[in-house]
């Protein structure tokens, strides 16, 4: 995993469905566009992501998407799929973010219910993602949802301060209730 995998919503402040959703459209990660996604990724996040990065995230389908606002690309998340010990599948959230002009329009909740809801219809029992200590806002957004800080990582970044991390997660249907 490359330094800063894991950046997820980049201070993204959703305050819920606003009228932005309206005028807001997802679109799959594809060879075609994924430069669309590099160029969101270098206005949202203080590293650089490798080729796997991008590989990860073509390779997974219906669980990554850009998101646009009247046509023009402004969010993404970008997700890997991962097998846990015993076979089963679990969703882990490169990173998900929407350029500063058009947070609080609920794009950044789209975008994240989607993968929730995807999840739910094919039975993956566990979303999860890393967050720096330090991003209230990311974190606030994604206990709104249901993610639970489940561990600590000290020195996860390489070159941001603070390096330390939290691995929040989300469990869905029966895992939720074994716990």
């Amino acid at each position: 995993m490359g330094a800063g995998e894991g950046d997820a919503a980049a201070g993204n402040k959703e305050k819920g469905a606003g009228g932005g959703v309206d005028r807001t459209s997802l679109d799959g990660v594809r060879d075609k566009n994924v430069m669309q996604l590099k160029k969101l990724n270098t206005a949202l996040f203080p590293v650089r992501y490798n080729d796997k990065y991008y590989h990860d995230t073509i390779a997974s389908k219906e669980f990554s998407k850009l998101a646009y606002y009247s046509d023009i690309c402004v969010g993404a998340i970008a997700c890997r799929l991962e097998k846990k010990e015993g076979g089963a599948v679990c969703v882990y959230i490169m990173t998900l973010g929407v350029l500063a002009p058009y947070r609080s329009l609920g794009i950044g909740s789209k975008l994240l219910n989607h993968v929730i809801d995807l999840c739910e219809k094919q039975n993956i029992p566990e979303i999860y993602l890393h967050v720096q200590t330090n991003n209230d806002d990311a974190i606030a957004f994604y206990k709104k949802f249901g993610f639970e800080i489940t561990k600590t990582i000290e020195k996860y970044y390489k070159n941001i301060t603070p390096p330390d991390c939290y691995v929040l997660t989300k469990f869905i249907g029966q895992a939720a209730t074994k716990k």
